[in-house]
């Protein structure tokens, strides 16, 4: 049994903030729906590589993971009609659009409402529902540099430093999406009432000015690169290696300092006063040591010792960390054979780790499934744990299935998607 078994979500949205959220929600048991608009453009379904043997991207068979999908059109009235019914069991709505474009289709959330008034409407936007800016479009970098987060990141000569992942829409807009939508689901059971919740990724990504931001409003200096503890202003850093690979340096506090001291030869420095003297000395020190060592070198090195120092991995050695591997980030999850096919598009390359094996689930005629491996659920919980059930269908896949539960013949069906 699922944490979330018995409830029902209706996913209007698109890319990666409202995905991962729903796919979260899904994970823990949640059934989601997700409704497409048939050809309309969405980054993820058109992120190569395409997965070989399936009609999915790899982006989009994680992120569709344990959903089903169906198309509506919902400029047409019928469309408009069929969320009306699908609301009346899919109680829970996550959208993503700017702010007034439900409202503008017939389904926003005080239409729906008048349908199912114990509805919970999850609205995901860039800056919010209202506010100058709520009518701006928007991508990560955007909300991280409105919230100041931009403005003391990276390298004094540099400038702004640019991750390969998005801050603001996952760990801002997702998971504030999903811990809304929790918080919101025991409201009800105790009131009976739905509500509207606001998710801003800008006002997301607010508090993690965390140290630098209390400091600062409590009547503290203005933030600059390469100026605090935590953004390069001390011992806290990555530092390059022999064979050109990197460590990472997170010895804050003294027992972890003397720790980093001992390992990397400067024992006399473990008292840490050297730091309130020299710590340039000191920091410039450690990067000449580093680099005498390669990158494997040091991890055993400070294997040995409690220093929070560690490797700076790529993908293919975090997948293969026995760690990780053990608290199962890394499961094989089927991609239904039904939903793969031998003759696709040229465009993109064959995804990683896809392999054809029977599956225990497999239904009459079927040889098996395409599993590929996924990033897990990273919410551990003892008596109801994530699963797994399906990677991502096509878009679309359960148009029929799901319209015709709902009464809909197939000439209706096609006159609303």
């Amino acid at each position: 049994m699922g944490a979330l078994d018995g409830y029902k979500v209706l996913d209007f949205t698109t890319l990666l903030p409202g995905p991962y959220a729903t796919m979260t929600l899904a994970d823990l048991g949640a059934e989601v729906l997700k409704v497409s608009g048939r050809g309309k453009y969405d980054l993820v379904v058109n992120w190569p590589p395409v997965i070989e043997g399936a009609k999915v991207t790899g982006a989009q068979a994680w992120l569709g993971r344990n959903k089903k999908t169906i198309f509506l059109n919902l400029k047409k009235p019928a469309a408009v009609e069929a969320v009306k019914k699908l609301v009346m069991e899919y109680d829970i709505v996550v959208e993503q659009f700017r702010p007034g474009v439900m409202d503008k289709l017939g389904v926003g959330y005080e239409e729906l409402r008048k349908v199912n008034p114990r509805l919970i409407y999850c609205a995901i936007t860039g800056y919010g529902q209202k506010g100058p800016f709520a009518m701006k479009a928007g991508h990560d970098i955007n909300y991280l540099s409105r919230a100041g987060i931009a403005w003391a990141a990276g390298r004094k000569a540099g400038g702004p430093g640019l991750y390969n992942f998005q801050i603001a829409d996952v760990a801002g807009g997702s998971m504030n999406a999903v811990s809304s939508i929790l918080a919101a689901i025991i409201y009800r059971e105790r009131t009976g009432e739905g509500q509207f919740i606001d998710v801003s990724m800008q006002d997301s990504v607010i508090p993690f000015n965390s140290m630098d931001g209390a400091s600062y409003f409590a009547g503290g200096p203005m933030p600059t690169r390469e100026s605090g503890m935590l953004n390069g202003g001390g011992i806290y850093d990555f530092y390059e290696t022999s064979d050109g690979r990197f460590m990472s340096v997170g010895s804050l506090e003294p027992k972890f300092f003397a720790a980093l001291c001992e390992g990397l030869g400067h024992p006399e420095w473990k008292d840490g006063k050297i730091l309130k003297t020299d710590a340039a000395m000191v920091k410039q020190t450690f990067r000449e040591v580093f680099k005498t060592k390669t990158r494997d070198e040091w991890t055993a090195i400070f294997g040995e010792l409690d220093a929070c120092v560690e490797p700076v991995m790529d993908l293919e050695e975090v997948s293969k960390d026995d760690h990780l591997v053990q608290r199962g980030m890394w499961p094989s999850v089927e991609v239904p054979v039904s939903a793969c096919s031998a003759s696709l598009d040229s465009t993109g390359g064959s995804g990683r780790s896809a392999s054809s094996e029977p599956a225990d689930n497999s239904g009459p005629g079927e040889s098996g499934t395409i599993r590929i491996t996924q990033m897990g659920c990273p919410m551990h919980l003892s008596a109801c744990p994530p699963r797994y059930d399906h990677a991502g269908y096509p878009e679309g896949y359960h148009t029929e299935q799901i319209l015709q539960s709902l009464g809909y013949t197939p000439e209706e069906i096609a006159g609303m998607t």
